[in-house]
């Protein structure tokens, strides 16, 4: 199990890996979001704003309403941040759980092909 540190770490290599990237940002400019994220092993939970394609905010806790509701364990989360592993997959195979629209689920497997293309 991941502690909130661990994921704070992750999450700020993962905002410095999508809002750098030039060509996900273009792509992205138009998509503002909040997605709440919640660790199946644990009690920890966690709101990323995106804003324009760029992420603005990642604090603790879920803030707000969310367009996306991400759930899954902490180390999955971490490996999936730092883009050890191929989300898409763990979705498939419902180790990540996603409620959103169909739209914002591609978009989020998009980004993902964009940040990590070998993943």
């Amino acid at each position: 199990m991941a502690s909130w540190e661990e994921l704070q770490e992750a999450l700020q290599d993962y905002t410095v890996q999508c809002n750098t990237n030039e060509r996900l940002r273009k792509m992205q400019r138009a998509w503002s979001r909040r997605l709440h994220f919640a660790c199946d092993d644990s009690e920890i939970t966690f709101t990323m704003v995106v804003d324009h394609g760029e992420i603005t905010q990642v604090l603790p806790g879920h803030l707000g309403e969310p367009d996306i509701i991400v759930t899954t364990s902490s180390e999955t989360f971490c490996d999936m941040f730092w883009g050890d592993l191929n989300p898409v997959q763990k979705y498939l195979r419902g180790e990540i759980k996603v409620q959103g629209s169909q739209e914002d689920v591609m978009r989020l497997d998009a980004i993902s092909s964009i940040i990590w293309p070998e993943s």
